[in-house]
């Protein structure tokens, strides 16, 4: 078995398409663990705040294979590929596969681990003393240097009521 973690993000109905991920993840691969959900500007798109959060599972599948099925998943979750939808409905990023190191599609460990917050502060949430393949610094140790750069996060719940689209 092979821990994978994912990072999970969507500004569109975002309660219902992360829950609906998180069951579906949860149906495909088993007990997941989850860190906190964060509400974050999006970056890079205009648009309404982002919900993010990671999750980990263990699995048997190989790389490939989990590839795919982390894409029917999101299909699955209402991503459709075809159109060019800026930002997704849901949003499921493979960022590590155990202490794989793969400079090729898909990259891991995920670039996006290092820069950017809305993925390391719930990585390190959830994985405080695990270490990065590549640099080997602890994910913790990470997230303190990266927020000591004036990034915050917002917890909230998927129980929140409050709606993120205007």
């Amino acid at each position: 078995m092979t821990r994978a973690v994912v990072g999970i993000g969507s500004n569109r109905s975002p309660h219902a398409h992360i829950a609906l991920a998180l069951d579906v993840l949860e149906q495909s691969f088993g007990a997941l663990d989850t860190s906190s959900i964060y509400r974050c500007p999006p970056v890079g798109v205009q648009g309404a705040d982002f919900l993010n959060l990671v999750a980990a599972f263990d699995t048997a599948a190989p790389l490939d294979q989990l590839c795919i099925e982390l894409r029917d998943i999101e299909a699955a979750c209402g991503r459709d590929r075809s159109q060019a939808e800026i930002p997704p409905c849901i949003d499921i990023d493979l960022l590590l596969f155990g202490d794989t190191v793969h400079e090729y599609a898909p990259v891991l460990p995920r670039p996006d681990i290092v820069e950017q917050p809305f993925v390391l502060g719930p990585l390190a949430e959830l994985m405080p003393e695990a270490r990065h393949p590549v640099c080997g610094m602890r994910y913790a140790d990470l997230w303190a240097t990266m927020a000591t750069q004036a990034h915050r996060l917002e917890p909230v719940s998927l129980q929140d009521s409050a709606p993120l689209l205007p």
